[in-house]
């Protein structure tokens, strides 16, 4: 994040709860319509559609332009979510999406997306956690150790272990929860633990059709090893 997020303690507001119980009926209706592999198809195609989209915006577009365009993208992974209810993997990549928003906003500006982040992830993983390879786990796993602590926000180092422990069991290979969890051993200060899951993030094996992502989240953790053998 540019800033820390400091989180609000009061839940989502009240009209925002309506949206999305309005949405989620809708999306019912919308699904019972559908064949179920016609359901299935779309909903792996829409997902498809919000990872390539996050990408190009967070490892091509120019910074300036980066938060209006993960807005732009928030609403249209909310209709996603919306479309397909029941489904963990739109959830994920919506809170996703959302985390980015709130990064790039940062500041006092940040405080309600980190949490719609975290209730994102959260609806996800009471679906199926271990959808994504563990995303969502990773993910949350990610708020817990960006996030103040109580009473300022919910962070917190030792629940943010465990999520990203869990991660890592469910994909040991991935670039992304080896990178996070380096990152985290990183924030604690512990950078000799984190050079073995650098490198291994260095060494994962390529992901089919992400290869933006592929691409930049290694120079990541290229420079966040350099800086760890630093220290």
């Amino acid at each position: 994040m540019k800033q820390q997020a400091v989180l609000l303690a009061s839940p989502m507001p009240t009209a925002v709860n309506r949206r999305w119980l309005i949405g989620i009926a809708a999306g019912a209706v919308l699904g019972a319509m559908l064949p179920r592999a016609a359901f299935a198809a779309g909903a792996d195609d829409a997902v498809v559609d919000l990872q390539h989209e996050w990408e190009a915006i967070r490892y091509q577009a120019p910074a300036a332009e980066r938060e209006k365009r993960f807005e732009a993208l928030a609403a249209k992974a909310r209709k996603v979510s919306e479309t397909y209810p029941g489904r963990a993997e739109p959830l994920v990549w919506e809170g996703i999406i959302v985390s980015s928003w709130a990064g790039e906003k940062g500041g006092l500006g940040a405080l309600g997306l980190v949490k719609q982040a975290k209730a994102l992830y959260e609806a996800a993983i009471a679906i199926d956690g271990d959808v994504l390879d563990g995303s969502a786990y990773n993910s949350l796993g990610v708020l817990y150790y960006k996030v103040p602590g109580w009473p300022v926000g919910f962070g917190d180092k030792a629940k943010a272990k465990e999520l990203l422990q869990k991660a890592l069991s469910l994909n040991p290979k991935g670039i992304d929860p080896n990178f996070f969890y380096g990152e985290y051993l990183v924030e604690i200060r512990q950078p000799d633990q984190a050079v073995a899951y650098l490198e291994r993030a260095l060494q994962a094996p390529p992901r089919p059709g992400r290869q933006v992502a592929d691409s930049g989240r290694r120079e990541e953790a290229r420079l966040l090893l350099e800086k760890a053998k630093a220290r």
